[in-house]
Order: C-alpha cells, then sequence, then structure tokens
C-alpha cells in the first residue's frame, strides 16, 4: 500500500515537472526573434543583411574572396581561382547581375520577422535575409554563419585569389567560360538542362557553361 502511493506522489510530481517545462518552452518559442543573416564586413565588424548590398559597405574584391573561400576554401589553389572564375564569368554574362557583389549574394529575400511587424520603419532600417536554399550560392542561404575564423590561413588564400585574379588576371578563363558548378558528390537537378555543357572538373567541383 505504501508503494503504492509512492508511485502515485511521484507520477503527479512527473505530471507537474511536465506541464511547467512545456509551458517555458511554449513561452520562449513566442518571445525568441527568428535568425537573422550577419556576415563579416572588409574591416571585420559583423552586419545584418539589408535589402540594398550598397547599404552594408561591401567591395567587390571583399565580396569575391567571400565567395572563394566558403565555397572553395579547402579547395585546391586551382580550386580556388576556378570559383572565382566563375564568379566573374557570371558578372559579364547578361543572365546574372552586373557587379560582383550582386552575383555573389543574389538570392530571393524576405523581411525578418523582427521588422515586419513594424510598417512605419524606413527601408534602410529593416532587416532581410535570404531564404534558404534560395540563392546562387549555397553558403549564402545554408542557415550557418558566414563569419571568417580569426586567424584563417583559407581566408588569407581566398583574399589572395580574389586580389591576384581581379588584377593580374591570373587564372582568369580556367573555367573556359563556366558560370556553374557542383561539388563532386552531389547531383543538381539543372545538370540536365539542354542548355548547359560540361567543361571538366577543377578542385572538387564540376564546372558546366551555357551553349
Amino acid at each position: 500500500m505504501i508503494e503504492r502511493k509512492i508511485d502515485l506522489k511521484l507520477l503527479i510530481r512527473s505530471f507537474i515537472t511536465i506541464i511547467v517545462v512545456f509551458s517555458t518552452v511554449y513561452a520562449m518559442a513566442n518571445t525568441l526573434t527568428p535568425r537573422e543573416k550577419w556576415i563579416m564586413l572588409p574591416d571585420g565588424s559583423i552586419s545584418q543583411i539589408m535589402p540594398e548590398i550598397e547599404v552594408i559597405g561591401l567591395d567587390d574584391e571583399f565580396c569575391l574572396a567571400q565567395n572563394i573561400f566558403f565555397e572553395a576554401g579547402i579547395d585546391t589553389m586551382k580550386g580556388m581561382y576556378a570559383v572565382a572564375d566563375v564568379t566573374l564569368n557570371r558578372v559579364e554574362n547578361s543572365r546574372y547581375p552586373n557587379s560582383i557583389c550582386e552575383v555573389v549574394y543574389q538570392s530571393v529575400m524576405r523581411e525578418s520577422w523582427k521588422t515586419k511587424q513594424y510598417p512605419d520603419l524606413s527601408v534602410a532600417d529593416r532587416i532581410y535575409e535570404p531564404v534558404r536554399n534560395k540563392c546562387q550560392f549555397s553558403w549564402f542561404c545554408d542557415g550557418k554563419s558566414d563569419v571568417v575564423p580569426t586567424g584563417s590561413v583559407n581566408w588569407e588564400k581566398a583574399k589572395e585569389v580574389a586580389f591576384n585574379i581581379l588584377y593580374t588576371d591570373t587564372e582568369r578563363g580556367i573555367t573556359e567560360g563556366a558560370t556553374h558548378y557542383h561539388a563532386t558528390y552531389v547531383v543538381p537537378n539543372w545538370i540536365g538542362d539542354a542548355g548547359m555543357k560540361r567543361i571538366g572538373q577543377i578542385g572538387s567541383h564540376i564546372f558546366y557553361k551555357w551553349w
């Protein structure tokens, strides 16, 4: 009889605990703000993405270095130059924006819930974020942090590649005009497009261009 009473008390305590935990989680879910997109700026500071690239003061060399780092930071130097070459090929192609930063950050953007609830805010004060998996370069909308680790050797390499291909034409044309690529371990849905021609593999990516 005593054992049954103890079990009943434990059951009641467990039930109360579950209610308290559920209430706490529910309250947190309704007070937490959604995750915004944060990126590192040339001066090392961190900024949220705004609707217009110019608002956050990026420059083409920095944007190119970012794309190289996040797309091919652990690749060979040839692989890093190949990603840089594709980025520049897109700038020169009428299908894409005509600046490096716009090409790198081309994506479907949406306003954060944090500012959407305030209709009187100016455009400059609103926070925007890329829709997951709706961007041209996957690193920009994969939900992961885009802040370069302090002291990263690969970041220094990415900056070197960006500078060299922009100002000395080093390896410019290495992809033979490619505008697309994918990692060797994935098969994207556009790979069967009749308008795409395979160029070949450089580093850890396979490259394609429009016919």
